[in-house]
């Protein structure tokens, strides 16, 4: 008896054989495991991506929410800060009026206000021409 499976016919003479672990038909494994490898690849690439976007998303829209209550508290805030120095201003004018009569204290209160005003002014200018020396590539003064 000859050394062959059963239901296996014998390569007939002369022709090509074909190499083993391939059959007519057949796809080739590793081209198919590669390629199965490849989507997989792909798929978990764009499942990455949409719960990265997704996750963007509701960080931008959180921090938008607390964005917009920070700044109404802020504007709150500047708002009361405004009444505060109004207070002080008619406090002081108040205060002052015995020693120096009414129109006395309102000119002390009013010429400090504005020579506050004036150095702050000149502080946002100082300020505002150092970002022009940095933006501006030419001369500081």
């Amino acid at each position: 008896m000859a050394d062959i499976d059963p239901g296996l016919a014998r390569p007939q003479e002369g022709a090509p054989a074909e190499p083993a672990g391939s059959a007519p038909g057949a796809p080739d494994t590793t081209l198919s495991a590669l390629r199965d490898d490849v989507t997989a690849l792909v798929e978990d690439a764009r499942n990455y991506a949409e719960a990265e976007l997704a996750f963007q998303k509701t960080r931008a829209a959180l921090a938008g929410k607390h964005g917009a209550r920070a700044l109404g508290l802020l504007v709150l805030a500047l708002v009361l800060l405004n009444l505060a120095l109004i207070a002080l201003a008619v406090g002081a004018v108040i205060a002052l009026a015995p020693l120096v009569t009414i129109w006395g204290a309102i000119a002390i209160v009013v010429g400090v206000l504005l020579l506050g005003t004036g150095l702050l002014v000149a502080g946002a200018m100082r300020e505002g021409r150092m970002i022009g020396a940095m933006f501006g590539g030419g001369e500081a003064s």
